[in-house]
């Protein structure tokens, strides 16, 4: 089975508040963003389901998502791996959000926010600045201790050339990024009552 790519199947910003607005059938939206991170910024009517828990109930998901489904993420890389975990599923009528949540807002487009968080990419350079600067400097003093920078800026190499993040995964399992557990049940509710 041929999966298309999220360039095949994007949709802009534009477009998609222009189906937003239209009487009619509307895409439903599912943001696969961490809860932490949907619950910063969001748009209206989006349904939170994190990548991981996407792939964990996806056949239960997919027999709820009988129409165009638009995938949120912070930049669209997330959501075109939850596309290729869908259609794998068998499902259809698929679209990724071009450029995702930062792309919707640079579009000045509704947004519905909450507590204000760092985003996980902003929370990596972080972690991964701080042991390259800490490093660095020990190993002034302790021989050897800057490989342990070396190693981070070979893993960030890596990241970007796989278009993965060992790191960012991790810190999206830290409570300050998950929220409240996102509970699939409620969220199959929700998918129900628009149908």
């Amino acid at each position: 089975m041929t999966t298309r790519t999220s360039r095949d199947a994007g949709l802009t910003p534009a477009a998609l508040q222009q189906q937003l607005l239209a009487n009619g059938d509307a895409p439903r939206l599912l943001d696969v963003r961490t809860p932490g991170e949907f619950r910063t910024s969001h748009i209206p009517g989006a349904h939170n389901v994190p990548l991981s828990t996407l792939r964990e109930h996806v056949a239960e998901l997919r027999t709820h998502l009988d129409g165009g489904v638009v995938l949120v993420c912070r930049s669209g890389t997330r959501a075109a791996r939850a596309e290729e975990t869908l259609a794998e599923a068998g499902l259809a009528d698929l679209r990724v959000l071009d450029g995702g949540m930062l792309a919707w807002e640079a579009a000045g487009a509704p947004v519905e926010r909450g507590e204000a968080r760092w985003d996980l990419e902003r929370q990596v350079r972080l972690v991964a600045g701080s042991v390259v600067l800490v490093t660095g400097v020990a190993g002034l003093f302790l021989p050897g201790v800057h490989l342990i920078g070396t190693t981070i800026g070979a893993g960030l190499t890596f990241a970007a050339l796989s278009n993965t993040c060992a790191m960012g995964m991790l810190l999206s399992k830290l409570p300050y990024n998950r929220g409240p557990r996102t509970d699939v049940r409620t969220v199959i509710a929700s998918l129900r009552g628009r149908s």
